[in-house]
C-alpha cells in the first residue's frame, strides 16, 4: 500500500533562497550606486559636496534614492515576472546611464522621440567597444547575478504583509527625511531641474510615460491650414518663374560660421558669393524631431506641440495649395512630417560610387538630378534640400576626405575620449563642406538665371554641443539648452532679379543681419517671397517685409517675434 510522504518546508527547501522584497532592494541598491554615477557627480557639485554644512542631508541622501528606486521596482515587479522586469530595467539603466556619462545628454520625452525616430546609421554611428564594454560591466553581469541568486517565494498571504510592510516602512523613512530636510530638497530640486532627467532609470521610466501620454493625446483630426492660399495674379506677368531652393542644415551651431565672425575661414565659398549671414536667429527646437515639423508651421515655438507634426498642414502643404511645385529632397532621416502630401525624394542612399561608398552619402548628393527637375518644372518652384550636415558623433564621416583642413581630427564616436581640439577640427571641416555644398548650389541657381528668379535658403534645424561643461551633441530641453545648441546660421542669397520683382532693397537687408530672428520667421518669409497669400500669413514675421517699398522708413522700429 502506497503512503503519500509529506515533506515539511524546512526538508523541501521552501524557505531556502531570498525573498523577492530581497532581490528588489539588491537591484534597488544596484541603480543607486552602480549606474548614477553621472547623478551623484551633479548632485555632489550642486550642493557643494562636504563644504555643505549640513550632515543629515548629506547621510539621507543615498537613502533617499535608494528608497526612490525600491519603490518603483515594488510597484513593476510581481510574482513570476519578477526576475525579466528587473533585468530589463537594469539593461535600461546600464544603456541610458552609458549615454548620459559619456555626452552629458539628459532624458525626457523630446529624447525619447529623438530615439524612436534615429535611422540606422545613426544608430551605428552610437556603438562603440565602449559602449560594449559599459553593457557588459554594469548590465550583464549584474543580470548574470540576478538569475543566479535563489529566490524564496513565500505564501502570497505572507508575500502580501512583506510587501505591505515593506513599502510602509521605506514611505516612513521617506517621510521622516522630507520633515527634517525639506528645504535642503527644494533647494536642490528648485536650482537643479536637470537632476532627475539623469537619474536612471526613473528618468527614462518618465520620459517613456510622457511620450505615450503626448502620443495618445495626438487629435483625431487632421488640420489643414491656409485653404485660401493663392498666388498673387501678376507674380509671373513677365514670363518668368520664381524658383527657391530651402536648404535645412543638421546640426549646425552659428558661432562655427566664419560669416558670423569665427576666427576660423569655415564659409570661404559663401564669402565669395556675397550672401547675407543672419547672425541671431534661435531654432525652435534641439533636435531634428523637434525643429524641423516646427520651422516648416505657422505656429512658432510658443505654440508648437509634438502632436502638430504629422496631425496638422505646413508650409509645403500651403505652397502647393496655391499652385507652387514642391519637392523634398532628403539626405537625413526624413522630414518628420513636413513633406508627408507632397512629392520627395530620399537619396540618402543613392547609387553613386563617388558620393555614396560609405554606407551614407554625402551632401552632394541632393544635388544630382536637380538639374532636370528644374528644366521639367513648369510653374514657381520650391525645392527643400535635408541635408546631413554636422551629425554627430561622427563628424569626419560627413565629409570627404578633400574638407579634411582641419586636424587632427576626432576618429572615435567616444567624444570624451577626445582632445577638445579634434572634435572642434572634426566638427569644423562639416561646416567647410556645408559652405561648398551652398556654394554649388548657388552657382546652379546662377546658371537658371536666364529663365527664373532665383534664391536660396538656408537654415540649420539646431545647434551642437562640443564639450562645453561636459555636454556633447545636442537634444537638452529647451529651457536648460546652452546657446551651442540653440542659436543657428541661417543665409541668404538672392538674385538681383528676384529682389527687383519683389522690391526687396538688399541694402536694407545687409543692414537688418544682426536683427533677433527664429525658425518662426520661415514659414511667412517664404509665403511672402513666393507671393503666396492667404490668410495665415503675418507680415510682421516675414523677414523681407520690412525692406520691401512702403515700410523702409520703419526699418529701425520693425517687430521682430518673440525669442
Amino acid at each position: 500500500m502506497n503512503k503519500e510522504v509529506v515533506t515539511s518546508p524546512a526538508v523541501s527547501g521552501e524557505r531556502k533562497g531570498i525573498n523577492p522584497l530581497g532581490i528588489i532592494l539588491l537591484v534597488a541598491l544596484w541603480m543607486t550606486v552602480g549606474v548614477n554615477a553621472a547623478f551623484w557627480s551633479k548632485v555632489w557639485r550642486a550642493i557643494d559636496g562636504f563644504n555643505n554644512g549640513n550632515p543629515l542631508f548629506l547621510i539621507s541622501l543615498p537613502l533617499f534614492v535608494l528608497a526612490w528606486h525600491f519603490v518603483i521596482l515594488w510597484v513593476l515587479c510581481w510574482g513570476r515576472l519578477l526576475r525579466p522586469v528587473l533585468a530589463l530595467l537594469v539593461l535600461i539603466a546600464s544603456a541610458a546611464s552609458y549615454f548620459i556619462s559619456r555626452y552629458g545628454i539628459v532624458i525626457d520625452a523630446s529624447m525619447m522621440t529623438n530615439m524612436l525616430q534615429t535611422d540606422v546609421a545613426e544608430a551605428r554611428d552610437l556603438l562603440s567597444t565602449g559602449m560594449l564594454v559599459w553593457l557588459l560591466a554594469t548590465a550583464a553581469l549584474p543580470i548574470a547575478v540576478l538569475y543566479r541568486l535563489p529566490l524564496h517565494r513565500p505564501r502570497w498571504q505572507r508575500q502580501a504583509l512583506w510587501r505591505i510592510g515593506s513599502l510602509t516602512a521605506v514611505l516612513v523613512m521617506v517621510g521622516v527625511i522630507l520633515a527634517t530636510q525639506y528645504q535642503s530638497y527644494a533647494s536642490l530640486l528648485r536650482n537643479n531641474r536637470e537632476v532627475r532627467l539623469i537619474l536612471v532609470p526613473s528618468n527614462v521610466l518618465g520620459a517613456v510615460h510622457s511620450y505615450a501620454k503626448g502620443s495618445l493625446a495626438k487629435p483625431k483630426t487632421f488640420t489643414q491650414v491656409g485653404l485660401d492660399a493663392h498666388q498673387r495674379a501678376d507674380t509671373n506677368a513677365d514670363g518668368r518663374r520664381k524658383l527657391l531652393v530651402l536648404v535645412v542644415g543638421e546640426t549646425a551651431r552659428a558661432m562655427n560660421f566664419s560669416l558670423n565672425g569665427y576666427e576660423r575661414e569655415t564659409n570661404p565659398e559663401l564669402a565669395r558669393r556675397k550672401v547675407l549671414s543672419f547672425r541671431d536667429v534661435s531654432s525652435c527646437g534641439t533636435s531634428t524631431a523637434v525643429s524641423v515639423p516646427c520651422m516648416f508651421q505657422d505656429l512658432g515655438r510658443e505654440d508648437w506641440k509634438d502632436q502638430y507634426g504629422d496631425h496638422r498642414e505646413g508650409l509645403l502643404d500651403v505652397l502647393q495649395r496655391a499652385g507652387v511645385d514642391v519637392l523634398w529632397r532628403d539626405n537625413n532621416s526624413g522630414c518628420k512630417g513636413a513633406c508627408d502630401r507632397v512629392p520627395s525624394q530620399d537619396v540618402s542612399h543613392a547609387n553613386l560610387v563617388a558620393l555614396c561608398s560609405t554606407g551614407e552619402c554625402f551632401d552632394e548628393v541632393l544635388l544630382s538630378g536637380l538639374q532636370s527637375y528644374f528644366d521639367q518644372s513648369a510653374g514657381n518652384t520650391v525645392v527643400v534640400l535635408h541635408m546631413k550636415g554636422s551629425h554627430g558623433p561622427s563628424y569626419y564621416k560627413r565629409y570627404p576626405a578633400a574638407f579634411e583642413r582641419f586636424t587632427p581630427v576626432c576618429r572615435d564616436n567616444q567624444l570624451d575620449q577626445c582632445e577638445d581640439e579634434a572634435i572642434r577640427n572634426a566638427y569644423d571641416n562639416t561646416l567647410l563642406y556645408t559652405d561648398h555644398v551652398l556654394g554649388l548650389v548657388i552657382d546652379m541657381l546662377k546658371s537658371n538665371v536666364s529663365r527664373f528668379d532665383t534664391a536660396m535658403l538656408y537654415v540649420s534645424d539646431h545647434g551642437e554641443s562640443l564639450g562645453e561643461k561636459g555636454v556633447y551633441l545636442h537634444g537638452l530641453p529647451y529651457a536648460m539648452a546652452p546657446v551651442e545648441q540653440t542659436q543657428v546660421p541661417m543665409v541668404l542669397w538672392l538674385s538681383q532679379e528676384l529682389a527687383e520683382k519683389r522690391g526687396i532693397s538688399q541694402s536694407c537687408m545687409a543692414k537688418r543681419t544682426d536683427v533677433a530672428l527664429s525658425h518662426d520667421n520661415l514659414f511667412h518669409s517664404v509665403l511672402g517671397l513666393m507671393d503666396v497669400q492667404t490668410s495665415v500669413y503675418r507680415d510682421k514675421l516675414d523677414l523681407f517685409q520690412p525692406c520691401q517699398p512702403g515700410r523702409l522708413a520703419s526699418n529701425e522700429t520693425a517687430d521682430v517675434p518673440h525669442r
